[in-house]
């Protein structure tokens, strides 16, 4: 399926600041990037290069008030839900590039929910089985609410609060996945039927001997998700870092089905 993705964004930065952007479609083996165009106003030189996971971050130095805009065309091709027969792993099975998504990390305490996971989600089956009750219990227990958490906010947190946003959801989804040894990361995307539109983020676990994409929140059709990157939570994937304060002064995401 194809899909038109954009992204207009506004920064101020009141003194010269180094930024890595990502906002682009990864080049990944489960997408095509048809058509694309980065530009930054005012004009500034960028210098970019793709990751191990076809993820594409963008460098530079900005000052003022500077708007980065992207457009491109996706093919996604057809994406496949997790089949409900897809097994879990034992560690000495597992590629060596998914280990380390198998261990805690800043938002993702996994370690802390070792028990709980297990007397909740231990006898819900073998790898599908359990994604999919740790997503009902994520379903029941937690209210999608904006505002309730920050960017510091980490899964144990959102288990306190039960509340929260994508990023929130997702957190708390890798935890407890990781607890039960299933190796899960975070992705951000565009997503079709997003409301509001904006860039989210998800999961992606890997059972059945690959990675497959889920949303906690149920917003958004996996078939309409374009993967921008994927990281250990949403430390890695951030759409903009910085090595000095900035303000988001506008910002403008969507992404829509081509007929």
């Amino acid at each position: 399926m194809k899909i038109q993705v954009s992204a207009d964004l506004t920064y101020r930065f009141p003194e010269p600041t180094q930024i890595i952007g990502l906002v682009e479609a990864a080049y990944s083996a489960d997408q095509i990037v048809v058509s694309e165009k980065l530009t930054l106003s005012p004009k500034v030189e960028v210098m970019s290069d793709a990751g191990l996971g076809g993820e594409r971050r963008f460098r530079t130095c900005l000052l003022g008030d500077v708007t980065i805009t992207y457009r491109a065309e996706v093919d996604n091709g057809d994406r496949a839900l997790v089949p409900r027969n897809a097994r879990q792993h034992l560690w000495g099975e597992l590629p060596q590039e998914v280990l380390p998504y198998l261990l805690p990390s800043r938002f993702c305490p996994s370690d802390q929910f070792q028990r709980f996971a297990l007397r909740e989600f231990g006898d819900a089956g073998d790898g599908a089985g359990r994604v999919m009750a740790i997503m009902e219990w994520i379903g029941r227990h937690v209210d999608y609410v904006p505002g309730v958490s920050t960017a510091e906010t980490d899964a144990a947190h959102t288990f306190t609060v039960r509340a929260g946003v994508c990023r929130d959801f997702t957190h708390l989804g890798i935890t407890l996945c990781r607890a039960l040894s299933i190796p899960s990361r975070a992705v951000s995307a565009y997503a079709v039927d997003l409301q509001p539109p904006d860039f989210h983020a998800v999961i992606e676990v890997f059972i059945g001997n690959r990675w497959w994409l889920v949303d906690p929140t149920r917003l958004a059709p996996v078939a309409g998700l374009v993967r921008i990157a994927d990281g250990r939570d949403a430390a890695d994937i951030a759409f903009l870092s910085s090595d000095k304060p900035c303000n988001l002064v506008s910002q403008a995401i969507s992404a829509e089905w081509i007929d």
